[in-house]
């Protein structure tokens, strides 16, 4: 381009833009007004006013759409009660802090002592002793078995050094309903010689020396020091780990682990009353398979609300023990039971 081309070309620009003689020069643009492409498809304010009108039209049809796209989703979520249905489904929308779950935890607990004021340990002893042996033998079967088979066991071997002593095979024959009679009568019999040889025939009251005998781990060791010694322990069973992962205390599924992280959540004074608690709850109402929902009383606190019936009457059927009008687990329950102690073995109930 020579050194005065972009001069010409301003020149000739003028010179055309120059009024003809004997018309009226055309109003100069405002600013913001439309370009000469603008014009070239539409000029003038009356192009543009088109154009705006255009947009004006593309922006009733965006609100228009959104709209539309909202009442949908409202639809979706109404015909989806997953989506809606839960005392809890509002926390849903994002997730719980630290200090929300340790609110919800405790606030669990005091109404699940006003549910169970009196939930008590479930296996029948007189002594550190039975408890110890009961708890071992409670492995892979229900409290209520034990406390069927525990009498003529007890009745036979009453202390350490006389269940030491016994025959094998009287005391698996004796405990066979509780299922592995023989793993069982080793461990009972192990720890029964333990403590004569160790601690004088009397069980411990440190959870350090209850680890070492035979048949004996954490969980056993808690129940015995919680429900015989009063020293607050977890213990965590089936049961407490269950209901742990579902009101989301913990995603472990380890049972140290989760002794560990719930042991974070609540004061020490409350950790073996806490453990009767959750584990009535699991055993009369939030079971493994068939959750009763619809008759929880603590449903409102649940994130896990819905993954069983939550149809109340429904639910009301799968009440179990005095939940549900039927005779508990102990032989011999506390005098603040409110239901019915079990038969016997070999009894109807």
């Amino acid at each position: 381009m020579g050194e005065h081309g972009a001069s010409k070309r301003v020149k000739g620009a003028n010179r055309k833009s120059a009024p003809e003689p004997g018309r009226a020069p055309a109003p100069r643009p405002a600013k913001g007004a439309a370009t000469r492409d603008t014009a070239e498809t539409g000029t003038g304010a009356r192009g543009t006013a088109k154009t705006g009108t255009a947009r004006k039209g593309t922006a009733k049809a965006g609100t228009a759409k959104a709209s539309a796209d909202a009442a949908g989703k409202r639809r979706t979520a109404t015909a989806d009660p997953s989506r809606t249905a839960g005392p809890a489904a509002h926390r849903a929308a994002k997730p719980e802090s630290r200090l929300a779950m340790v609110r919800r935890a405790r606030r669990i607990n005091r109404e699940l002592a006003e549910v169970y004021p009196y939930a008590h340990p479930e296996l029948d002893f007189r002594n550190p002793f039975e408890l110890l042996v009961a708890t071992v033998l409670s492995a892979q079967t229900t409290d209520l078995r034990v406390n069927q088979t525990t009498p003529a066991l007890f009745a036979k071997y009453p202390t350490p050094e006389d269940l030491a002593a016994a025959v094998p095979e009287e005391v698996e024959e004796l405990i066979r309903p509780t299922g592995f009679f023989r793993a069982k009568t080793k461990s009972i019999m192990g720890l029964s010689a333990a403590l004569r040889d160790d601690f004088g025939g009397e069980v411990p009251g440190r959870l350090e020396d209850l680890v070492k005998l035979p048949g004996v781990g954490r969980k056993t060791a808690f129940v015995v020091l919680g429900n015989a010694f009063g020293v607050p322990g977890i213990t965590v069973d089936t049961h407490f780990m269950r209901l742990a992962r579902r009101w989301k205390w913990t995603e472990s599924d380890d049972p140290v682990k989760i002794e560990a992280e719930v042991a974070t959540i609540f004061p020490k004074s409350e950790w073996t009353m806490l453990s009767h608690r959750v584990i009535f709850h699991g055993r009369r109402i939030c079971h493994a398979r068939k959750p009763a929902c619809g008759a929880c009383p603590i449903t409102h606190l649940c994130p896990s609300y819905g993954e069983g019936e939550t149809d109340p009457e429904k639910a009301a059927k799968l009440l179990k023990y005095e939940k549900g009008g039927f005779p508990g687990q102990r032989l011999n329950p506390p005098p603040d039971y409110p239901g019915r102690p079990a038969p016997p073995l070999g009894a109807s109930g």
